[in-house]
């Protein structure tokens, strides 16, 4: 197996965490993993993790109970508004992704923005 990306892992702990469904010690969280990621590796992860906001923790016997901060949606929305804001072109960005949208996706984003106009 490959070198994983930090971001492939952050992903991985997290869905991990998520699936576990209430805060999670790190034991529980390298069950959920399969136990194909070092203790220390997945600590490193949920520590950058909490320092970034992402999750919370605290304190249960020598180590951490960890929950997630925000939902799945939410946090994937916040790193999408975050991509758009770094760029100098967010026009041409908001044009290419609309146009790749499906027609499903397309249907839905039109009903979100005709809600928000509404007031909805």
């Amino acid at each position: 197996m490959g070198r994983r990306a930090a971001g492939e892992l952050e992903g991985d702990v997290l869905a991990a965490l998520w699936a576990h469904g209430g805060p999670a010690t790190l034991g529980d969280l390298l069950t959920g993993l399969g136990g194909d990621l070092a203790g220390n590796t997945v600590q490193t992860i949920l520590t950058r993790l909490w320092r970034k906001g992402v999750v919370t923790r605290r304190r249960s016997g020598h180590g951490y109970l960890y929950a997630p901060s925000t939902a799945p949606a939410q946090l994937l929305a916040d790193r999408m508004r975050a991509e758009l804001e770094s760029r100098t072109d967010r026009h041409a960005v908001l044009r290419r992704f609309v146009t790749g949208l499906s027609a499903t996706d397309a249907d839905a984003l039109r009903a979100f923005l005709a809600d928000d106009q509404t007031g909805r």
